[in-house]
């Protein structure tokens, strides 16, 4: 889950510690059964898979999924489920905890939302938000079985898309079933998936004109519709593949990569260079506020669009007094401040990475783009390729690193910086 602008308090901040500690134990365990099956025989490549699950970023070290046990397998899938619902809201939903304590640890894990709640209690919250998320992964799992998949596919690949992990319990992904109709729940799912669950709520409690009136909502749509119609007609215009087929591809790598999915049914690299170059750009947008997708997320982009434009009134208009709308309402300044901070940290871990990797000895693309897809908890680019073989061959330390940055976009980096600071330590 995520957010649009930090806000958290010196009360909060004490929740920062645990969640971390958390997510990072919970990865720790997570690693067991991949090491101690020899499916991945050193604990770092065990770890790596664990981190990349439970943050549901989908890289994977593991070559020949299908050749994997079914237990261990299974496991693979559930660390996705798992870390979509996030380990702090999941413990809230079974074991709430008095005092207030609950809500400031769902806080640190979601430091930067609008903190609008479902329910008055977080408890309520919690189980509200565990219902929603469960009853779309057992939908998604019953139209899996209709359209042809078994019961274990149907399930794993419910569980990788409702957390938008991008895991499959097949080598070729979605791609292996050949199916239109298959691919189109998915892509269904993968958008309510990169939706705000809180609007989701809302919506399935009928309040329809407050999720059309939503300044996030209906970006969200508009770069699915730009991204889709533009790819579609690229793909018809090139290749003269027909209409049905490419809106259907269109929809599914737009929608895929835009929630941080990263499944694929075809291998976009053979794709016209715009059509690429504009998956590229969507790639980095992110999914929704309060969503299991990674990247920056659609919320701050449009708070830093509509600043900009703002600032452009006030060079015309030296005198005027103007602030952005942000559904509906007027915005806060310290809102931009946050969306402006947190971009800058985001920026700075992936130009970190970025020189990490290039100390290994890769190149500068492949640099760039280790660095993209991990702080974005998006785990796969372009293509049906992944980087797999060759993050394994990377030492330790880099595979260290790029765990930290999983962990860190995951908890939208305000929860882990805050470790950082000094003032975290005076409280």
């Amino acid at each position: 889950m995520s957010g649009a602008a930090f806000s958290g308090t010196g009360r909060n901040s004490r929740g920062f510690f645990p969640v971390c500690l958390a997510w990072f134990f919970a990865c720790l365990l997570g690693a067991l059964p991949y090491f101690l099956s020899g499916v991945l025989p050193r604990f770092i490549d065990a770890f790596f898979e664990s981190v990349s699950g439970f943050t549901t970023t989908g890289a994977t070290l593991i070559a020949d999924v299908e050749s994997m046990p079914r237990p261990v397998l299974f496991w693979r899938g559930l660390t996705h489920w798992l870390g979509g619902m996030g380990i702090i809201v999941l413990t809230m939903a079974i074991f709430p905890l008095p005092g207030g304590t609950g809500f400031q640890l769902v806080n640190a894990e979601t430091a930067g939302s609008e903190n609008g709640k479902l329910t008055p209690k977080i408890a309520s919250t919690a189980k509200n938000f565990s219902l929603v998320y469960t009853g779309f992964t057992v939908l998604l799992a019953v139209l899996l079985l209709i359209g042809g998949m078994d019961w274990f596919d149907a399930v794993f690949h419910a569980f990788s898309i409702i957390a938008t992990g991008g895991f499959s319990s097949r080598n070729n992904g979605i791609a292996a079933w050949h199916s239109p109709f298959i691919e189109w729940v998915c892509i269904i799912f993968m958008i309510l998936a990169g939706f705000n669950f809180k609007l989701l709520w809302r919506l399935l409690r009928g309040k329809y004109r407050e999720v059309l009136r939503n300044s996030e909502a209906r970006a969200y749509g508009l770069v699915i519709l730009v991204s889709a119609g533009f790819c579609a007609f690229a793909l018809y215009n090139a290749g003269g593949m027909p209409w049905g087929q490419s809106i259907r591809q269109s929809l599914f790598q737009s929608v895929s990569l835009l929630s941080s999915t990263g499944l694929a049914v075809t291998d976009q690299t053979l794709w016209p260079p715009p059509a690429q170059a504009l998956l590229f750009f969507v790639m980095f947008l992110g999914g929704c506020s309060s969503s299991t997708a990674g990247g920056i997320k659609i919320v701050r982009h449009v708070i830093l669009f509509k600043q900009a434009g703002s600032e452009i009134k006030k060079l015309l208009n030296p005198r005027g007094v103007f602030s952005i709308r942000l559904n509906g309402r007027a915005g806060r300044k310290d809102m931009v401040y946050g969306v402006a901070g947190f971009v800058f940290l985001y920026l700075a871990l992936v130009f970190a990475a970025f020189l990490l990797l290039c100390a290994s000895g890769l190149d500068i693309f492949t640099s760039l783009n280790l660095a993209l897809l991990t702080q974005g908890n998006i785990g796969r680019g372009l293509g049906q390729s992944d980087f797999g073989p060759l993050i394994y061959g990377l030492p330790a330390l880099i595979k260290g690193g790029l765990c930290f940055t999983m962990i860190a976009g995951r908890l939208e980096l305000w929860a882990v910086f805050a470790l950082f600071s000094r003032d975290f330590r005076r409280i």
